[in-house]
């Protein structure tokens, strides 16, 4: 068992690269994927995604769980993330504007992604996530942008944490910064 955590910009090459990586360690992947089509843009991209990925790799979509159940996962020896940062954004859309600042939506969030970790250290699979670096730019305008990067900044360091391997990447360039 391992964790690699990729972490960089938007459109930087973090999901190339983790499927590279996915590839290599074996043929039997579950791609774990949460983005939603909202719009002809966002169906292009994830469009992009299932393109490029091989057409063998199992698939398990889902908006809104982190935790993907164990009868689906089990049977792979790598299972890919794809992405902390969509998963995140989809919980976050789905609290209210007036409760941005209640402290009970983050604490449930903390606590989805530490389960999912404990998850991760008692699975017999390669996991290998991917997660966008929002804390190079400035702060966000909105409100609902700075719960987003607040949170997302929390959720890195947490997997960071617990990984066996972390990766930047950088205009297509992966850059080792653990393990």
């Amino acid at each position: 068992m391992s964790f690699v955590l990729i972490t960089g910009g938007v459109r930087c090459g973090k999901s190339a690269f983790a499927e590279q990586l996915a590839a290599m360690q074996s043929d039997s992947v579950l791609y774990a994927a949460f983005g939603v089509v909202t719009d002809e843009e966002m169906k292009s991209r994830i469009d992009a995604h299932k393109e490029r990925r091989p057409k063998h790799w199992g698939v398990w979509e889902d908006t809104d769980s982190l935790i993907i159940p164990n009868n689906i996962f089990s049977g792979y020896h790598v299972v890919l993330v794809d992405c902390l940062s969509t998963w995140l954004a989809n919980r976050c859309m789905q609290i209210p504007e007036s409760e941005y600042k209640q402290p009970f939506h983050k604490e449930c969030i903390r606590e989805e992604v530490r389960e999912w970790l404990k998850c991760i250290k008692q699975s017999n699979q390669h996991i290998i996530a991917v997660s966008s670096e929002v804390g190079l730019g400035g702060v966000a305008m909105s409100p609902l942008g700075r719960l987003f990067q607040d949170l997302l900044g929390e959720v890195n360091q947490l997997a960071a944490e617990q990984a066996d391997e972390v990766y930047a990447v950088l205009s297509g360039i992966p850059l080792r910064l653990k393990g």
